[in-house]
């Protein structure tokens, strides 16, 4: 029997005909959890007990849908990671590397993440102080505030009226050495109940999203590529993004502008002589658009903060030249034009009608398609707001496949 799903539900805020495909919710013990279910849910689909035939089925949703839920379930961390490693059965090390997040203290990630000892694939996250949990007798968690990262913050009165901002758009990926993971699998084990907040962009805009205390937010990469505008499309069809090594240590003393989608460009970046010892055959060149496995769908898949350079390939033969932008070819390498370029094709992609917000519940056990969304952290916690989740993702075994000849004859 075929695994029933039921969609997301959309807010109010929401592009209906673009976000319609986004998200399934699987194995629901109650219709109820789901606005405008219509049709019946197979209970008792668990994520840690999947026959091979279910795994076929789950892996088949997610690259469909972009992110899978899984309410309410009791999931060990030797389960999460025989679920992740399932996708890639050849990956083994976290994404970041077992164990290494922590040895870089100079690292922008070394705050947020605590490696479960008998599962050194399973990071713990969240925020607050947790005891006794899988070997760990004490962690002391620190959920990502938008103040240590962007160059200005929201003020400590606004903040208390419920007003945040996304922290830092990106995809899970250590972008030096590693390959980009698959999936990531996301467990909610505690959390914290509270007001919902009003996210702000600040650029400008005035766009605001609604959003649940402590959500993660998701845009489709297949979305971002759709609507750019034709010459766009020409030039993410053509283009790699060259990450800087070390990119986490090398951008740590940056800050982001006001939306978390990139950094701001004020020569705060670490030289190449003050990073970890590097080679220049772990630096990633990585296509700028990643092919889903699946639908064969185009994703925009670039982390803007780690970017360092756009090689751009030339026009094909024939392809028209009106309009193209660096028709015969570029490397684009300062980096405040890399990353105006970036944001200009992203930025439309995290439009509030575009973005899906999860309202964890405890015991939401949550898959994405790391190679075809981006995410966010939002929001912020009091020091006594506990929140504990069990993270997964895996360096891949391959790299991600770029667009096809056919793609580039198509849009460039």
């Amino acid at each position: 029997m075929a695994i029933e799903t039921a969609p997301f539900p959309l807010a109010p805020t929401a592009d209906a005909g673009k976000m319609k495909e986004f998200g399934r919710y699987v194995s629901i013990s109650s219709v109820s959890l789901v606005a405008n279910a219509t049709s019946r849910i197979v209970k008792d689909v668990h994520p840690g007990k999947l026959t091979p035939e279910q795994l076929e089925e789950v892996k088949e949703l997610l690259y469909k849908h972009g992110a899978l839920l899984f309410p309410n379930v009791v999931v060990t961390p030797e389960e999460q990671y025989a679920l992740t490693k399932a996708f890639d059965p050849q990956s083994e090390n976290y994404g970041h590397g077992n164990n290494k997040t922590g040895e870089t203290k100079k690292s922008i990630l070394h705050p947020d993440l605590k490696t479960i000892p008998r599962v050194p694939q399973v990071q713990l996250i969240g925020n607050g102080t947790v005891y006794n949990h899988e070997g760990l007798a004490e962690a002391k968690l620190k959920h990502p505030h938008h103040k240590t990262f962007h160059a200005n913050a929201i003020s400590d009165e606004d903040e208390e009226k419920g007003y945040t901002r996304f922290y830092r758009w990106h995809i899970d990926a250590a972008l030096y050495d590693l390959e980009p993971p698959k999936v990531t699998t996301l467990y909610g084990l505690k959390v914290p109940r509270g007001p919902s907040q009003i996210c702000r962009y600040d650029d400008g805009t005035g766009d605001e999203l609604p959003v649940p205390l402590g959500t993660t937010a998701f845009v489709c990469g297949a979305t971002m590529f759709d609507i750019l505008p034709p010459e766009l499309k020409s030039l993410a069809v053509r283009s790699k993004v060259r990450y800087a090594p070390h990119p986490y240590v090398w951008m740590a003393p940056a800050r982001s502008n006001t939306t978390g989608l990139g950094l701001l460009t004020e020569n705060k970046e670490l030289a190449l002589s003050e990073l970890p010892e590097w080679s220049e055959d772990k630096i990633k060149v990585l296509p700028m658009l990643w092919k889903n496995p699946v639908t064969g769908l185009l994703h925009y898949q670039v982390h803007p903060s780690g970017a360092a350079a756009i090689e751009v390939a030339p026009l094909p033969e024939g392809a028209n030249r009106e309009g193209a932008l660096y028709p015969d070819g570029a490397t684009i390498t300062d980096l405040k034009e890399v990353r105006d370029l970036l944001y200009k094709m992203q930025r439309p992609g995290i439009a509030p009608s575009l973005v899906y917000a999860h309202d964890w519940n405890e015991l939401d056990f949550v898959l994405f398609h790391n190679r075809g969304v981006l995410h966010s952290v939002v929001g912020a916690f009091k020091p006594d707001q506990v929140r504990a989740f069990h993270q997964c993702n895996l360096a891949a075994s391959d790299t991600p496949a770029g667009p096809s000849e056919e793609d580039v004859k198509k849009y460039a």
